[in-house]
């Protein structure tokens, strides 16, 4: 077995260009919860993992599992994951790769006789993006037992809930807690996925072992100072609500550049009723917070709180802070770290390590079971949720068979 072979690559991305024609857009991929696109590619990886040898099914949830069963009835069950709904306008590639990349190492396994001392669980997950109902991790918490009964009542752009979808798309809500896997079950969750960012590309490395998932808050913020007219309020008596909303997010960039391990972003930044000639009397925008560490993020959230404050009290601004999402960071096994970096060693490739500042399905298994996750190169600038990203056949080659290797040696 030689890295140059290439036998894993071409498959996988013939795969995934076949999955990338159910779309809901003839002119883009857009493929998200339940729609006939999503089923559709939910029909097709089902039948490939049939194919593989695995016995399939799809889950409550609407979760494409394949399974092969150890010898040992007792044994644990390895849950090999990710998710095959996407973004809208997305590239072919993000939790795509992940799904079809094991899949062909399954083909391998299979057609060669080999088997495996533990159960395996090839897991496509129904749902990651929470482009449809706003909704994240829908297939991953399902399979963790951290699903929110409440994302049930939740409505589409249509005004259609979710379990209405459900119903409609033959799936049982009511099942879902029925999902979960029980921690004493598990082996570990391990993940493939594409970096969606350039520091592999940079250091020139086809893959790497992530070492943690940050962690992530993010805010709405609101700002409400006194509108007036541009011509007449002197500068040193303006209450500027778009002026603060500037200064915090000069604050977000400055300070997360001079902190390592840290991430800010302002996203969204709006006047609403705006107009030329008038001094805005109200701003909103968006400040979403990442850390490699819980320590670490919650440092960042108190440090930028307490700026938002300063900047509130020295401009005569009320600011009124929702907070719409924290997610704990999560820090890969270092058995698995170790494990993924040893697979990668014996193809005569350095181990890269690095941080995903991206959320993945790998962090609903956080406290349930170990966490390893490869990341696999980004071309075109490592850019990721758009239909630029792109994969080489010889780095997903390497990917798949890192990924044979630590299942190999997985104990």
């Amino acid at each position: 077995m030689t890295v140059r072979d290439g036998t894993f690559g071409s498959r996988i991305l013939e795969l995934a260009d076949a999955l990338a024609r159910h779309s809901e857009s003839s002119a883009e991929l857009t493929c998200t919860y339940l729609t006939p696109a999503h089923r559709a590619a939910a029909a097709d990886l089902k039948a490939w993992m049939a194919a593989a040898g695995m016995e399939t099914q799809i889950d409550a949830v609407g979760n494409v599992v394949g399974r092969i069963a150890a010898d040992n009835p007792g044994a644990k069950t390895l849950i090999v994951g990710s998710h095959y709904d996407t973004v809208r306008n997305a590239g072919k590639y993000d939790g795509r790769l992940g799904i079809l990349l094991a899949l062909t190492v399954v083909e391998h396994l299979q057609q060669n006789g080999r088997k495996l001392p533990f159960h395996l669980e090839l897991i496509a997950f129904s749902e990651e993006e929470g482009v449809r109902f706003d909704a994240a991790y829908i297939g991953s918490s399902a399979v963790a037992g951290r699903f929110e009964p409440d994302y049930l009542q939740r409505r589409d752009a249509d005004g259609i809930s979710m379990r209405e979808t459900m119903q409609l798309a033959g799936l049982d809500p009511d099942a879902i807690p029925k999902l979960g896997r029980r921690r004493d079950d598990l082996l570990v969750y391990l993940e493939v996925h594409i970096e969606q960012g350039p520091a592999l590309l940079a250091a020139n490395h086809p893959v790497g072992v992530v070492t943690a998932i940050a962690g992530n808050v993010r805010w709405l913020l609101i700002i409400d100072g006194v509108a007036g007219h541009s011509g007449t309020v002197p500068m040193a008596l303006r209450h500027d609500a778009a002026a603060a909303a500037a200064e915090i997010m000069l604050f977000v960039e400055r300070h997360c550049a001079s902190r390592p391990g840290t991430l800010g972003t302002v996203g969204q930044l709006a006047v609403p009723n705006g107009a030329i000639n008038v001094i805005p009397g109200r701003c909103t925008l968006s400040i979403d917070l990442r850390a490699r560490d819980n320590k670490l993020l919650e440092r960042l959230a108190a440090e930028t709180s307490a700026e938002i404050e300063r900047i509130a009290k020295s401009r005569g601004v009320r600011i009124e802070v929702k907070e719409v999402m924290r997610m704990p960071a999560v820090v890969c096994a270092e058995r698995l770290q170790t494990l993924l970096a040893d697979a990668i060693a014996r193809l005569g490739l350095p181990a890269h390590a690095l941080m995903s500042g991206a959320g993945h399905d790998a962090v609903m298994f956080d406290g349930i079971t170990d966490v390893g996750m490869l990341f696999v190169r980004c071309g075109n600038g490592g850019v990721s949720h758009s239909p630029l990203e792109t994969v080489t056949a010889e780095d997903a080659d390497v990917a798949a068979r890192v990924l044979l290797e630590a299942m190999q040696n997985l104990r």
